[in-house]
This record gives C-alpha cells, sequence and structure tokens, in this order.
C-alpha cells in the first residue's frame, strides 16, 4: 500500500523536532548528524533538506560549528507547510471522469451525467480540505510542547553532548576537548 505522504515527510519532520528547541552552545546539527542519529539514509534527508530550504523552512548556518536552523519560529512551521515542501501541493484524488463513459451512453453522454463537479470527486474534495486544514492547526511549537512532556529532561542534554562530540571528531580536536574537561 502506498501511503499519500512520503517518508520525507515523516523524517523531516522528526528532524525539524530536533532543531525546534536547539540547546545553546550545541553545534547545529548537519543532515549527516541527523540521519545518523535517527537511523535514516543521509542521501535521502539531503533532498529533503534541500526541499525545506528552498520551502524557506530551514537556513544554513555557517563556520565550524554549521548545520542547519529553523528559518522562521516553530510556532509558525505547521504540518502542511512541511508536507508541502518536501511532497508538493499534490491532489489527494484525481478525478479520472469516469461518469461520461458509461456504455449506454453509445459514446455520447447526456448533460445530466456530466453536469457539475462528479459526486465522487466532490466526497474527495472535501476530505482533502479536512486533511489539509487538520494539517495546517498544528504547528512545530505544538509537536515539540508534546514530545517534550514525553521525553525526560535529560535527554536534550544527551543530544547536545552527541552533537557536541560528532563536531569535535570531525574537526580532531577530540584530544583538546578532552584535556579541558579533565583539568
Amino acid at each position: 500500500m502506498m501511503s499519500f505522504i512520503s517518508t520525507g515527510v515523516e523524517y523531516g519532520l522528526h528532524c525539524l523536532l530536533y532543531l525546534t528547541a536547539p540547546t545553546p552552545n550545541a553545534p547545529a546539527p548537519g543532515v549527516r548528524d541527523l540521519a545518523d542519529l535517527q537511523g535514516v539514509p543521509a542521501e535521502y534527508l539531503a533532498k529533503v533538506f534541500t526541499k525545506l530550504s528552498k520551502a524557506g523552512l530551514v537556513v544554513a548556518t555557517e563556520g565550524a560549528r554549521g548545520g542547519f536552523a529553523l528559518a522562521r519560529p516553530a510556532d509558525e512551521i505547521s504540518f502542511l507547510d512541511v508536507v508541502r515542501a518536501i511532497d508538493g501541493d499534490k491532489a489527494l484524488f484525481e478525478c479520472r471522469e469516469i461518469r461520461d463513459r458509461c456504455a449506454v451512453f453509445n459514446s455520447e453522454a447526456p448533460a445530466w451525467a456530466t453536469r457539475g463537479v462528479c459526486s465522487i470527486h466532490a466526497i474527495m474534495l472535501a476530505a482533502e480540505k479536512r486533511m489539509r486544514d487538520e494539517l495546517a492547526s498544528h504547528s512545530l511549537q505544538e509537536l515539540a510542547m508534546q514530545v517534550a512532556a514525553k521525553v525526560p529532561s535529560s535527554f536534550s542534554l544527551q543530544i547536545a553532548n552527541w552533537l557536541e562530540e560528532r563536531t569535535l571528531n570531525r574537526r580532531g580536536d577530540h584530544d583538546a576537548h578532552h584535556l579541558e574537561n579533565q583539568s
């Protein structure tokens, strides 16, 4: 079964969650960091972040500790913004207008058969509107608050330490950092 919303949206939302409340002084996570942190393919996540960046949801930060940050406050980024950025604005349903193909019409459908919006399509349009309204009503900030209520307070520190360790290892400063912490 194929889902209407892609895996990229799931990956993107999980990553944006980490960017919603960054730990002070922690390095901004890069795509590879976020991919490794969550066990998802880095190459695929890079494509997701290209889309998030083009949509103005994330910005790249500069420098040796550079990575990604939210481009605007988390309460101003909805689930719908993320879905549109990653999956585009595709329709939930595409009506094929089969109603004018009935065999008894002999390829000349009467006006009553094709007048107005197809009744099936009308229901699908209503369902799509409800889905989009629901997605638009939830923000990253709301998601972050729900998750924060479930995770132990030490979790953000664990994430910050993990990111810091990766940054130091990339720069080759691991030994210097280790010596500083011992004195």
